[in-house]
């Protein structure tokens, strides 16, 4: 790329960048989004500076470009989460499917305090419930101290527990319920 190219960027940068993030922040759930959508529309003007117009007419140009790089974040954020209740959806029913009657109602109930908790919480206690990690392997996965991981998972049990009490689930020890919503002891 040359010279030219450079400072034509740099001047329609600095001349639009507030207007597309203005763009971006009032359509986006969160800033984070709207960065995201703002430095994907400046990297395809970049890449395609030689179909950049000239003057007024390369803002309407990004807001364009803007507005397709949304697009496809919320058809990738749909897809996710598509897939995300998907999954979600086929582990209630096997584990629901290996119930008795009575105790598929509580699964239910307990899958969706589950999904209310924060991925971060949901990714802890998976790793542990449904791919019997002990805390060794699980700060491997996460690249963080097997401490940091006991800590975490300790906090994300209590919260677990917060909000199934909240919800009105409560667990003996033997029921099978409690066995998988506890996880197995690190």
């Amino acid at each position: 790329m040359d010279e030219n190219h450079h400072i034509r960027f740099e001047k329609v940068y600095l001349d639009t960048y507030e207007q597309i993030l203005g763009y971006a922040i009032r359509r986006c759930d969160c800033a984070q989004d709207a960065a995201d959508v703002v430095a994907e529309t400046f990297e395809i003007a970049w890449r395609r500076i030689e179909d950049l117009p000239a003057g007024d007419e390369a803002r309407l140009w990004l807001y364009g470009v803007a507005r397709n790089v949304l697009a496809g974040h919320r058809r990738g954020r749909l897809r996710h989460r598509s897939r995300h209740t998907t999954l979600d959806e086929d582990v209630v029913a096997f584990y629901a499917g290996t119930a008795q009657p009575d105790e598929r109602l509580e699964f239910t109930q307990v899958a969706d305090v589950f999904r209310r908790l924060s991925d971060d919480d949901r990714e802890l206690l998976s790793l542990v419930a449904w791919e019997g990690l002990d805390a060794a392997e699980i700060a491997r996965v996460l690249g963080c101290s097997r401490n940091a991981v006991r800590i975490r998972l300790h906090r994300a049990r209590k919260r677990f527990a917060h909000r199934l009490a909240a919800a009105d689930l409560t667990f003996t020890p033997t029921t099978r319920n409690a066995q998988i919503s506890a996880g197995r002891p690190l």
